[in-house]
């Protein structure tokens, strides 16, 4: 029955979609998160267990910061509109439709599922709620520096590739954020997951999202490479930092082509 409350909210927010089909994947994913994470706090007011409270608030700042970002950027930066109405597949069927936002529906309760699983366990706050709490924390944290630091750099030159900060580290330090987000989500229920399905869920979600960050890397790095292939520092850059792990020397996914850009 709690599924069923988290999938419903997430099929009515990632419905703006049918608007706008990057939305299922962009303004859609961050509302979404927090219209599940405020479900489950609401949940959690009937439910003596306080453990989730924190991490539905990290959740709903998260998703509704993302969201909104996303649509506020859309709306002020013309660039923005340019590239996404590039990348955008106008010509898409309404069976696809259906199709992508039943999958999105169905992967962000998978994502979110080990708070509610925690949630239901009746477990209060212990070693993994609190380890993966401080993950949600640090990685919603680095995620929101990464795109202040690149839309305060983009204006300064709105040209140029972002490279200072902790892009100076990692070229997707707002992907990495995600992973660390997510990481800590799934740790949040190790203990708790009482079912094979609740493992199966839980799964899902979290191997759904680390593609998720890779394919747009990917995205990132071949429409990066298309503006900044002839900048000789642009090339050096990119010999020299990991594109979305830290201390990993993974520089390049482009030849993943199953991570599907």
């Amino acid at each position: 029955m709690q599924l069923a409350v988290l999938f419903i909210t997430a099929l009515v927010i990632a419905s703006a979609g049918f608007k706008k089909y990057i939305y299922f994947f962009s303004v859609g994913y961050g509302f979404s998160v927090a219209g599940i994470a405020i479900a489950v706090l609401v949940m959690s007011a009937f439910n003596a267990n306080t453990a989730v409270v924190p991490m539905c608030l990290v959740l709903i700042i998260y998703g509704a910061r993302l969201g909104g970002y996303l649509l506020y950027r859309e709306m002020k930066s013309k660039a923005y509109r340019s590239l996404l109405n590039g990348e955008i597949k106008h010509n898409v069927s309404l069976k696809a439709k259906l199709s992508i936002w039943l999958g999105c529906a169905l992967l962000y309760v998978c994502m979110t599922c080990p708070v509610l699983f925690r949630l239901l366990s009746g477990k209060g706050t212990d070693a993994f709620s609190v380890i993966g709490l401080l993950l949600m924390i640090a990685g919603a944290a680095t995620e929101l520096a990464a795109d202040i630091h690149k839309s305060a750099a983009k204006k300064k030159a709105p040209h140029s590739f972002v490279s200072t900060g902790l892009y100076s580290i990692v070229r997707c330090p707002n992907y990495f954020g995600e992973l660390v987000l997510w990481t800590g989500v799934f740790i949040t229920g190790i203990n708790v997951y009482s079912a094979a399905w609740h493992w199966m869920l839980a799964v899902i979600g979290y191997l759904g999202i680390v593609y998720v960050m890779f394919s747009g890397a990917r995205r990132l790095e071949i429409r990066q490479q298309r503006t900044y292939g002839n900048d000789d520092s642009y090339r050096d850059y990119v010999r020299r930092v990991p594109i979305i792990l830290p201390l990993v020397p993974l520089y390049s996914v482009y030849k993943y082509r199953w991570l599907v850009a």
